[in-house]
């Protein structure tokens, strides 16, 4: 076939094209492009030496052929950043010339540049990417960003093959009808006797044990508590955990000082200056981590010595917590491996539909590091 100018024009190679050169079927051809180890080594070498020879590039809607999928996964979000501002400037503007090749602001310390949950979910979100190209699908991603009525999650879901949704993103009614057409899989947040298949860590457990060492070093003395937002599970996970340490230890949980945060910097800040105008507990035990650095912000400017004032500890293992001074004591999440499971469980849901529904728990691992480690 030739276009203008005489230019030949080749016809881009279809599944069709695929299965007629290497003899199979295109189901055969689909399931070497998605699960090549599924397949005999003699069949998977010949579909793979038509793709070569023909330029073949599969698409999901040419995969969907074979068994009615779409050859993509969704991984739906909450839209942490609703309150997304304006941009500053019309990038097409910069055709004029209009736009300074740079600018010099001064960095304000309470500003939040990012949600911090962005931090976990980012590298969940590598892990989820990571596998889902392994397995041979597409990742479709969505945040519900100005989104009350679940608009976002709803199109995805007509998208794709199935979809893994963070706990709590989704209303619990809406989340039924979704998984009445496509697979659902939970990150994060307990089973709760649902239908779903789950994908999560040990909050409770994790939190109970460094809980206990604490204790250990401040006695009786208990510990004060930066709690999250009270909607989030695996906040709630992890109270759970340090009241039952705390329980066992012989002290009252109701004698606890409990603070809450949002997840920020700034509120752990906000939490720190709290307790040093009311007066410093033996240790601040936070939900997460970056509430916990906002603390050691704050107590570093009061000049109140960590760990030999009080001990911190957070919880996450986000990378600043290694980088902090004091290095702050934390419970490491598998962040990639969350989302490399979820996918597995979701693709294994796809080839195994009516399998009961599994609850995958991985591990966590205490990092303790010298905000946590008294000398004497």
């Amino acid at each position: 076939m030739t276009g203008k100018r005489g230019a030949i024009v080749s016809k881009a190679a279809t599944v069709y094209d695929v299965a007629d050169r290497a003899g199979v079927s295109i189901a055969t051809v689909s399931r070497v492009l998605r699960s090549p180890d599924a397949v005999r080594p003699a069949t998977r070498e010949r579909v793979l030496d038509a793709v070569s020879a023909l330029g073949y590039v599969p698409s999901g809607s040419a995969r969907g052929l074979a068994e009615r999928r779409t050859g993509v996964l969704g991984l739906y979000f909450p839209g942490f950043d609703a309150a997304e501002e304006a941009p500053a400037f019309d990038v097409l503007s910069d055709a004029a010339g209009v736009i300074p090749p740079f600018t010099i602001v001064r960095d304000a310390e309470d500003t939040e540049t990012e949600h911090p949950s962005m931090l976990f979910l980012d590298e969940v979100l590598r892990g989820a990417e990571l596998e889902a190209w392994k397995q041979g699908f597409v990742l479709m991603v969505g945040v519900g960003r100005h989104d009350p009525d679940r608009s976002t999650v709803r199109d995805m879901a007509g998208r794709v093959d199935g979809l893994v949704v963070l706990a709590e993103s989704v209303p619990d009614d809406v989340l039924a009808r979704l998984a009445l057409r496509i697979p659902v899989v939970v990150l994060s947040g307990p089973a709760r006797g649902d239908s779903y298949d789950h994908v999560t860590v040990s909050n409770a457990e994790a939190m109970a044990e460094l809980t206990r060492r604490v204790l250990a070093q401040t006695g009786d003395t208990p510990p004060a508590f930066l709690a999250g937002p009270e909607d989030s599970p695996d906040g709630a996970e992890r109270w759970e955990g340090f009241s039952r340490a705390i329980s066992a230890a012989g002290i009252r949980v109701d004698d606890v000082t409990l603070l809450r945060g949002d997840f920020t910097r700034a509120s752990g800040r906000r939490a720190a200056e709290t307790l040093i105008a009311d007066g410093l507990p033996s240790a601040l035990m936070s939900a997460n981590d970056q509430m916990a650095l906002g603390a050691l912000d704050a107590f570093r400017s009061a000049g109140v010595r960590v760990p030999e004032d009080l001990i911190v500890t957070g919880f996450d293992g986000i990378e600043a917590a290694a980088l902090s001074r004091p290095r702050l004591t934390t419970v490491r999440q598998p962040m990639i491996e969350l989302g490399r499971a979820a996918v597995q469980v979701l693709a294994r849901r796809l080839e195994h539909p009516s399998t009961d529904p599994v609850a995958v728990r991985l591990p966590l691992e205490i990092v303790v590091r010298e905000s946590s480690q008294r000398t004497s």
